[in-house]
């Protein structure tokens, strides 16, 4: 009853308000309410963009010992997992690289490259071979289809 007079005084606006800021930051924060979560993609400027986005840049730098930015093409999220096509440049914008793949886990609160799929377009092990995603969950326990693209 007084729960039914409280929600009269207070303003729509209060309720939306509340409403958005329970469903910003992590995209899987629907399961939280007992929804099951759907594939998303982390806002532009959102924490959790830039932890997924920061794991990456951590992994080129360790692999080619270079600094970059990301232009991201698509990034998917859901269930701890995330898949993410995006185009590396320089961070003075003068050198652009070939695009980069990859997948990341949550593990332990933090975001992890798992797989870096090749882009050899002849070689049977690599992204644009038939059956690659396929191939992918298979390796990868709880990997959620809905992330990865269609074949």
């Amino acid at each position: 009853m007084k729960i039914k007079r409280i929600c009269r005084l207070m303003p729509a606006s209060f309720f939306l308000m509340v409403a958005a800021l329970a469903t910003t930051g992590q995209c899987d924060s629907r399961e939280a309410w007992g929804v099951a979560p759907q594939a998303c993609t982390p806002a532009p400027g959102s924490a959790e963009r830039r932890e997924i986005l920061d794991a990456m840049r951590k992994k080129v730098k360790a692999l080619h010992a270079i600094d970059v930015i990301f232009v991201v093409r698509t990034m998917t999220v859901s269930k701890g997992w995330a898949w993410v096509h995006t185009r590396p440049r320089s961070k003075d914008g003068t050198r652009n690289y070939e695009d980069f793949y990859a997948l990341l886990h949550r593990e332990q609160g933090r975001w992890a490259v798992v797989e870096i799929p090749c882009t050899e377009p002849d070689n049977s092990d690599c992204i644009e071979s038939p059956g690659y995603f396929k191939k992918l969950s298979a390796r990868f326990s709880g990997l959620p289809s809905n992330i990865l693209p269609e074949e």
